[in-house]
């Protein structure tokens, strides 16, 4: 009976052993669809966040950029409503020759210049009145903070008016279109907020 049992377990030992190899045998080394499983992923390496640029410090500021750093109270529209008034005073004023007005509004090289006009033309016994038929347009032309820490700002003006001059020979009216640039300046450490007329210049229309 020992004998027989020993055949029977070497029996069945045999047929396992044949059906590992059957199945585990064969397998040599790694296996094709083992490196889908062994081999790693390749992940490529999260490119980090773009670090933001930093400021141009000690950049120099030009132009309206520059007023404004200056200036943060400058207004363009508020400035060139205000210019526009100016220019119409300005030009009723000389026009009718009020030097009071004029000390008011004009740098005193530009004031010179328009009260020597004035004196010749009452020295010539002659008048004048201005009338706009609307009014003036105002484009900013340039700016810019000049030497001195002043804020200058050059606005181009178109104008249509009727002038009216008596003179000796007697009334004359003329329709004038004019196209100027006209130049203010104001000191950016005054409290003063008033600007004032530091050079004229004609312009095309």
């Amino acid at each position: 009976m020992q004998v027989l049992e020993l055949i029977i377990f070497a029996g069945l030992a045999a047929v396992v052993l044949y059906q590992l190899y059957s199945v585990l045998g064969r397998r040599k080394g790694l296996q094709p669809e083992d490196r889908k499983q062994a081999e790693p992923i390749e992940r490529r390496p999260a490119s980090p966040e773009r670090a933001p640029e930093p400021a141009d410090d000690g950049v120099e500021l030009t132009g309206l950029a520059a007023v404004r750093a200056r200036d943060p109270a400058f207004d363009v529209g508020r400035f060139l409503n205000g210019a526009k008034g100016a220019y119409e005073m300005t030009v009723k004023a000389f026009a009718e020759g009020d030097r009071a007005t004029l000390r008011n509004l004009l740098a005193a090289d530009v004031l010179a210049s328009f009260e020597q006009a004035i004196d010749q033309r009452e020295a010539e016994g002659r008048t004048e009145t201005v009338e706009f038929f609307h009014a003036p347009r105002a484009d900013l032309e340039k700016a810019e903070v000049a030497p001195g820490d002043v804020a200058r700002v050059t606005v181009r003006f178109l104008a249509e008016f009727r002038s009216r001059a008596k003179g000796p020979e007697g009334e004359s009216v003329d329709d004038r279109r004019t196209a100027e640039l006209w130049t203010f300046e104001r000191p950016l450490k005054s409290r003063d907020p008033n600007w004032t007329l530091v050079h004229v210049d004609a312009a095309e229309a």
